[in-house]
């Protein structure tokens, strides 16, 4: 912060920058927050996933969009799109039974998000910083 005389005709100017200047700060510093956590859900979800052939292991993607000033990150499989919730959630066999759920998505977004809520927190009280 610093320590310069301000008119009062300039007064409302200043502090107008000074908002604009906080809510920069903070949106890039949040915006970096979610791209970081989006790539540590996605590494884990890889590191976890099941592996006959690898190729699904290895489809693991991001995609960054942005709506109204939010930020979002879809993590998806591109090689593999179909069976992301067939693993997820188990599924029946066509002759009968089910297949087993392994876990690998939902429990990295778990491990993760948690955290960077936290933090984001922290980078709104700490003005970005």
């Amino acid at each position: 912060m610093s320590n310069k005389t301000v008119s009062v005709d300039d007064l409302a100017k200043e502090i107008a920058l000074a908002v604009q200047q906080y809510t920069e700060d903070v949106s890039k510093a949040i915006e970096n927050e979610v791209n970081e956590t989006a790539k540590k859900v996605m590494k884990d979800a890889a590191d976890n996933s099941p592996v006959d052939t690898g190729e699904y292991k290895k489809g693991w993607a991001r995609k960054k969009s942005s709506k109204g000033g939010q930020i979002k990150y879809t993590i998806y499989n591109k090689e593999k799109p179909g069976i992301v919730h067939l693993l997820e959630f188990g599924h029946a066999k066509k002759n009968g039974g089910r297949v087993a759920a392994r876990p690998h998505l939902r429990p990295a977004y778990d491990k993760h998000v948690p955290e960077m809520e936290k933090r984001i927190k922290e980078i709104i009280k700490n003005g970005g910083g």
